[in-house]
């Protein structure tokens, strides 16, 4: 961003009940040199940047590059209304969510997921190499241990062609829709990559997904859509998986032996 002076940015943005004016909204303020963290900020706070001259900017992650934004059209205000160019997401509590992903194909996909909706989420993933077994026990109690499924909320499933016979993506999602892993259990979002053959389909092949995350889709627990860069609608897709949590009659888990191995490459 090119910018000469003092100037404030606004990612998240949430209404009061009338949904006409804003209540509150999540900003950052750039010093010339450098961005500052965020905070949140209410309706007043923006009243008074603008009043004193300055600008108010909304702005939006670069998918490719982490910690790198664009900048979008300035807030207008007048009549005492703000107005600006377009929907951005709301300003709700962050969901504590794990990515499940086959690393080996679709590595870059988990990348532009953190950057484009890093600040939407409390990342609870695993990194490449951070945990190594082939025990299924000994995996999932190498993630709790490590706090990365302990009180996950949200588990995304990136769906690329091969994710369907990847060992470690069933006991992830395994230990996600266990109770005894968690404080309670997560919400299941999988999202078909560009990658995959039912990316933009009206239907989509159970065979062509994890099994458990199919039977889930099935019986009515878990949220299964196409990957989107648009992040309002992201949003509500980890909104709809979280709600979820509430219908966990629904689950499907125990009945389905986890997998012993990978069954492609």
């Amino acid at each position: 961003m090119a910018i000469s002076e003092k100037e404030f940015f606004i990612t998240k943005v949430s209404f009061k009940e009338d949904e006409n004016l804003i209540k509150d909204v999540f900003a950052y303020e750039y010093d010339g040199e450098s961005l500052s963290d965020g905070d949140n900020k209410d309706r007043q706070w923006m009243v008074d940047r603008i009043n004193n001259g300055y600008s108010i900017s909304i702005i939006t992650p670069k998918a490719n590059e982490s910690k790198k934004w664009l900048k979008g059209k300035a807030f207008e205000y007048n009549n005492e209304l703000f107005s600006w160019e377009k929907q951005i997401p709301k300003n709700l509590t962050k969901r504590k969510t794990f990515i499940s992903y086959y690393h080996h194909d679709d590595q870059i996909y988990k990348e532009k997921f953190k950057n484009l909706f890093g600040d939407l989420i409390v990342n609870k993933s695993v990194e490449s190499n951070d945990i190594d077994s082939d025990n299924s026990d000994e995996y999932i109690k190498q993630l709790i241990q490590n706090d990365y499924l302990a009180d996950t909320t949200v588990l995304v499933v990136l769906i690329g062609p091969k994710t369907k016979c990847r060992k470690h993506v069933d006991w992830e999602i395994s230990g996600a829709l266990n109770l005894k892993v968690g404080d309670g259990y997560s919400g299941l979002l999988g999202l078909f990559l560009p990658t995959h053959s039912n990316f933009g389909s009206e239907k989509y092949s159970p065979s062509e997904v994890p099994k458990r995350l199919a039977e889930n889709v099935k019986s009515g627990y878990a949220i299964l859509r196409d990957w989107t860069d648009d992040r309002v609608q992201l949003q509500e897709y980890l909104e709809k998986a979280f709600s979820k949590r509430n219908e966990s009659n629904r689950i499907v888990n125990k009945a389905i032996s986890q997998m012993d191995e990978d069954t492609c490459f």
